[in-house]
């Protein structure tokens, strides 16, 4: 079945050889100007993944994830900006995108990123099998304090829900269904992105240290511990 992207972007140029690439690809894109049609066609065709510039007159598409994030929209996001600064990277993550790509972008990393995102979206992302001492009811996955309803796509530490994006969460749940072990960038990528960005790419620690920013509590243990040159693990020291 054709997959759907709607495509917000208001350089011309750009806008239209992303629709021509896309639809090459194989995708029925829709292409708008703007983040007011943007939201309105959204409302209207519900597509299977949204393509936003953040840079756009008026409503930007920061501001556009924000509405329809707002309304309980959880259409995968993927962002394109021209802000490499890790602080504008996370204010797209804080308006509830799933991932970004910046300009200016090969597309077949945009292409990459759109694979992965509707992957997840259709459930059908690998994770390795918790070990036999810490499986729960199928679909629940819980250690170091750490509980995650897979299913519902909700996690918590102690008693605080966490709030997380699509992203977020896949990232959240390989880490705890294989604690004590040490996954390197090139896996990670793998599971979660479906393409290795390459040893210069900072979009895996950018993704960390958001979610270290929503676990970690003053007082409590760290959960996600950097293993230098090689990768990341969760585990509570």
């Amino acid at each position: 079945m054709t997959q759907t992207v709607l495509l917000a972007e208001d350089d011309r140029a750009i806008r239209h050889a992303l629709e021509r690439a896309l639809t090459l690809e194989g995708y029925q894109v829709t292409a708008v100007a703007d983040g007011v049609e943007a939201i309105a066609q959204a409302h209207r065709t519900q597509p299977d993944v949204l393509v936003l510039d953040v840079m756009m007159p008026g409503i930007d598409g920061l501001q556009v994830c924000r509405v329809l994030r707002a309304e309980g929209d959880r259409t995968p996001i993927l962002m394109l900006t021209a802000l490499v600064e890790t602080a504008d990277r996370i204010a797209g993550l804080d308006a509830g995108a799933d991932d970004y790509v910046v300009k200016p972008f090969d597309v077949e990393e945009v292409f990459a990123r759109l694979r992965a995102l509707l992957r997840r979206t259709n459930g059908s992302a690998a994770f390795e099998m918790p070990k036999e001492e810490e499986k729960v009811p199928s679909g629940q996955v819980s250690v170091a304090g750490l509980r995650m309803d897979v299913q519902a796509r909700r996690a918590w530490r102690g008693a605080r829900e966490l709030e997380l994006t699509r992203t977020e969460f896949d990232l959240l749940e390989l880490l705890a269904r294989n604690t004590g072990i040490v996954l390197d960038h090139a896996t990670i990528y793998d599971r979660i992105w479906g393409y290795d960005f390459g040893p210069g790419s900072k979009n895996l620690a950018v993704y960390v240290g958001y979610l270290r920013r929503k676990l970690d509590e003053p007082g409590a243990p760290a959960l996600i511990h950097t293993v230098r040159g090689v990768g990341y693990v969760l585990r509570e020291d």
